[in-house]
């Protein structure tokens, strides 16, 4: 097979730093995951992941980069390195998620288990550092806590979803790596992605609040359901599609204990199927309204 260049694998400068390089990684390794690409293309993924392992095993490594820079292609030339299970995760594991799949919405890397290979006459060798993407929702962040997650091998640890915790976060777990002496530690960046009902904004959260036209144009009280809760909002007359009706205290968890707010967004429902009362109000309202019929409203 053709030599690669491990810099363009990763789509990286020559001159990346450490984190560019573990950014690099994490993006492909997620793009080439088995669990996101059609099946088709699963062959094609695991050649594309290989590659990717090989590339980031060496260009994470201080001296192992060097010694790329230094001899290219022929760099591995009396070395004792090879790519753990020919680049592949050790074991061929990935996280189980059993029954956590509602709270890990996705989780990427290698959790599963064997210890990285020992260097003859060096003595104990460190098992090797995981990383892991953490998907989390709003309500799952909100929920915070202590979470059980399983992992290959009939592991299981317990996480901790810290107050304050936001997109970037890394929980470290200590000794949840690969076996070695001592074993490696598991780090989870943590991502929070919007969901069906709730979008992140910062500390704050937004939400749609759906409306019938008449409680828009002449106000109502109306009860809706929040992360924690129920609430009754006070809709003022003549209140327009967008506007937005703020919740103060009812968004994200900060690290201070205090939270940030919660936003709802005002949307303008059509009844889908009105009744004949309904039509003839409906056509009062066009003959009565001062709007021009041919125009848009806006």
């Amino acid at each position: 097979m053709k030599f690669r260049d491990y810099y363009e694998i990763l789509g990286v400068q020559r001159d990346a730093k450490p984190d560019d390089i573990r950014r690099a990684y994490r993006k492909l390794a997620r793009k080439h995951h088995p669990d996101v690409v059609p099946p088709a293309d699963r062959a094609q993924a695991e050649e594309e992941i290989k590659a990717v392992n090989e590339a980031y095993e060496v260009l994470r490594d201080p001296k192992k980069r060097a010694r790329y820079d230094a001899l290219g292609a022929n760099w591995k030339a009396g070395d004792d390195f090879a790519p753990p299970n020919g680049g592949m995760p050790p074991g061929g594991q990935y996280v189980d998620f059993e029954d956590f799949s509602d709270f890990f919405s996705s989780l990427f890397g290698d959790l599963g288990g064997r210890p990285r290979r020992q260097a003859r006459g060096r003595g104990p060798v460190r098992g090797r550092d995981i990383e892991a993407e953490l998907a989390l929702g709003p309500e799952e962040l909100m929920a915070g806590g202590k979470r059980r997650l399983t992992l290959g091998a009939g592991r299981a640890v317990d996480v901790e979803i810290p107050k304050g915790a936001r997109s970037g976060t890394v929980l470290r777990l200590a000794g949840q790596g690969n076996p070695g002496t001592p074993p490696g530690d598991l780090y989870l960046h943590l991502r929070v992605h919007d969901d069906g009902r709730y979008k992140v904004e910062g500390d704050d959260l937004a939400m749609d609040l759906l409306l019938w036209p008449w409680q828009a144009v002449l106000g109502a009280t109306v009860r809706t359901h929040v992360p924690d809760g129920q609430v009754d909002l006070k809709v003022q007359p003549r209140t327009a599609s967008g506007a937005r009706l703020r919740l103060k205290g009812r968004g994200l968890p900060r690290a201070d204990g205090s939270r940030g707010d919660l936003y709802a967004v005002i949307r303008i429902a059509v009844p889908g199927d009105p009744s004949p009362e309904e039509t003839k109000a409906y056509e009062a309202l066009r003959e009565a309204a001062r709007a021009p019929r041919d125009r848009p409203a806006g």
